[in-house]
């Protein structure tokens, strides 16, 4: 199967922003590159760092930033992040005077140092993204896998990536560099060093998203998941890092068949996935500069950025693939399942039944998609589970990046049935000055959820009671202090969700001590959300596969309740009427995001801690190895026959 997909950004941009941070070089960079879809790293490079630093952009930028941060519910616990997550520790505001201050030559590297900032939060939530430094990703020939505890050039390399076409071939062949007598390898050592320590030097400066270093180990490397309801294998991040910085990449390893090590200088290859261009300037028009979906609108006018006028509903996720696309290959024929789908598996959720008909598994992908499918195709599958005699079910949630809370929730409450009473977690968001502001102009105007996500009547009261409209839930008389600081805090709220179009069953379709929870802790936001409560109110069984064995690691990967988009939290402040409020931040001059976490969830067994910072270990560790590492059906089979059997 081939999946490839391309972004393509609107093309209405300011030319008067260009001339002020364009460089006019004799030679442009940009048109050596322009309309080649894989071009050498240090040409795209060139290309990127052709645009000298601008005062007048840095001021734009960290005003946005540092006035979203007033809105990041995560940011005094990062003062001294508690263990086992210590490694995130930081100064925020400190990062930001740092920012503020430092020399730069190119544009290039004052967002490459915000990117790096933010990236290393591990808050997949909170995070700066410069789209015009986000238009080529890299590709490394080489993907990494941990097979027990060793380290290996994926077995199944060549067939993966030759999925990416002729020209990804012929730009290898051209170098006359063999990539695919690699493909098996043991790892010795990359970058110059231990192929361990340089897993863990990724996961700590690159791969970001995840508070536990394990969980980012695991994102390191090459593994399986769904996208846009297709099966497919993610190259991970050693081999396909998002911003460009390298050429090459050097390991020491032993091909297959021999005993020998040698060293190979493994070249990146820089493909584009950004908007057309012809020269430096187009590039920064097309690509860089603000365009109609950059900031947000008064939703008071009837128009909102991105689709619909309303705000929509909450979301919980790592970047959308829907919005933020990157090329993406299909999971080889030989690694797909064998097994027939059952009913109810046109979406993210691909359900099948293990032979001997005693074990179902559910393959939740994805808790974004079609938000009236899903439940359809959950209901769809447990009917075809119990009328084959099904008494074990497996749920799939490798590479789970999250998504729409509300479906988080109604897959608990189906598997937990009525009787298991609301599965949604109680929550805060915080109460700044500017939000408090917000909440007291929609009170005043009225405004429902229609118009906005701060309005009082998206939210229940923690007994699950609908909130009026006037009920002004920032105004809290409790006070707050996370590390020492005054945090001033909402009351706490849970979600009020779309009625699904199935019914609820009254009691669990399945005994739950035989449901098991496994994937490889890239189980990220609603899906961490899912797996907390099935564990907290359930004690359900949860198996993670790969990481360093010899680490301990959690079993979710990052808990941020809600995430916004700036966007989002520019049209919450427009509509509003508080565009001009000191305490608003600018429209962005330049095409980018700085999404930040919203809310914060609290654990069911810990009501004083956010499930984001309560760890909660994997029981069940297994490494992959050479069977199981890319072969989803061969994972479930392992599960029932040590959980079932």
């Amino acid at each position: 199967m081939r999946v490839i997909l391309f972004s393509l950004l609107p093309v209405l941009l300011s030319r008067g922003l260009l001339a002020a941070a364009a460089a006019t070089p004799a030679s442009d960079p940009c048109a050596k590159v322009a309309g080649l879809p894989l071009v050498n790293p240090q040409d795209a490079i060139a290309c990127q760092k052709s645009f000298p630093f601008n005062e007048t952009l840095r001021q734009n930028v960290l005003s946005v930033v540092s006035r979203v941060f007033d809105f990041y519910t995560f940011e005094d616990f990062y003062l001294k992040s508690p263990p086992p997550f210590q490694d995130s520790t930081t100064d925020i505001r400190a990062q930001i005077k740092r920012i503020n201050s430092t020399q730069y030559a190119t544009d290039y590297d004052f967002n490459m140092d915000l990117w790096d900032f933010t990236l290393q939060l591990n808050d997949g939530h909170t995070r700066w993204i410069p789209n015009c430094y986000q238009t080529y990703q890299h590709i490394l020939p080489a993907p990494v896998v941990i097979l027990g505890n060793d380290i290996f050039i994926a077995p199944n390399s060549v067939e993966f990536l030759s999925q990416l076409g002729p020209k990804f071939l012929r730009f290898f062949e051209e170098k006359g560099f063999d990539w695919k007598r690699l493909a098996g390898a043991r790892v010795l050592t990359i970058g110059n060093l231990p192929a361990w320590e340089y897993i863990d030097k990724i996961a700590h400066t690159v791969s970001g998203n995840f508070l536990d270093h394990n969980v980012r180990v695991n994102s390191a490397v090459s593994s399986y998941r769904i996208v846009n309801s297709n099966f497919s294998q993610n190259i991970g991040d050693i081999a396909g890092r998002s911003f460009l910085t390298h050429t090459s990449l050097e390991f020491t390893l032993i091909p297959v068949n021999s005993t020998t090590p040698e060293c190979v200088h493994v070249p990146f290859v820089a493909a584009y996935i950004g908007a057309p261009f012809t020269d430096q300037s187009s590039y920064w028009a097309n690509n860089c500069a603000a365009n109609n979906r950059t900031n947000g609108l008064d939703r008071r006018s009837g128009v909102s950025p991105g689709s619909g006028s309303g705000p929509g509903l909450a979301r919980a996720a790592l970047l959308d693939p829907f919005t933020h696309p990157r090329i993406v290959a299909g999971l080889s024929d030989a690694l797909m399942p064998t097994l027939s789908p059952t009913n109810g598996s046109t979406g993210s959720v691909k359900s099948f039944i293990l032979p001997g008909s005693k074990t179902g598994v559910m393959f939740v992908g994805s808790f974004l998609g079609n938000y009236t499918q899903f439940p359809i195709d959950v209901e769809a599958a447990v009917n075809e589970f119990k009328a084959s005699g099904v008494t074990n079910l497996v749920i799939d949630v490798t590479s789970n990046g999250g998504g729409f809370i509300c479906l988080a929730m109604f897959l608990h409450q189906y598997l937990g049935g009525l009787e298991a009473g609301a599965s949604g977690f109680n929550t805060t968001s915080r109460a700044n000055l500017l939000a408090q502001k917000i909440v007291e102009a929609e009170i005043a105007q009225g405004l429902n959820a229609s118009f906005s996500k701060y309005s009082p009547d998206n939210w229940a009261f923690s007994n699950n009671t609908h909130m009026p409209l006037n009920h002004n839930y920032l105004n809290s008389t409790v006070p707050h202090f996370v590390n020492g600081r005054s945090d001033p805090t909402s009351q706490r709220f849970t979600d009020l969700c779309p009625a699904p179009v199935v019914r609820f069953p009254d009691t669990p379709p399945f005994d739950l001590s035989k449901v098991v929870i496994v994937g490889n802790a890239l189980c990220a936001s609603a899906c961490a959300q899912f797996a907390t409560v099935m564990f907290e109110r359930h004690q359900t069984k949860i198996v993670t596969f790969g990481g360093d064995l010899s680490r301990p690691i959690e079993f979710k990967g990052m808990a941020g309740s809600q995430v916004l988009e700036w966007a989002e939290l520019d049209s919450e402040i427009k509509t509003a009427g508080l565009k001009n409020d000191p305490l608003a931040p600018p429209d962005l001059l330049v095409n980018a995001n700085m999404r930040h976490n919203w809310r914060t969830a609290y654990s069911f067994l810990d009501e004083k801690t956010p499930i984001q910072y309560r760890s909660e270990r994997s029981q069940y560790r297994f490494p992959y190895t050479a069977e199981t590492y890319m072969n989803p059906q061969k994972v479930w089979t392992f599960i029932e026959q040590k959980f079932f059997d």
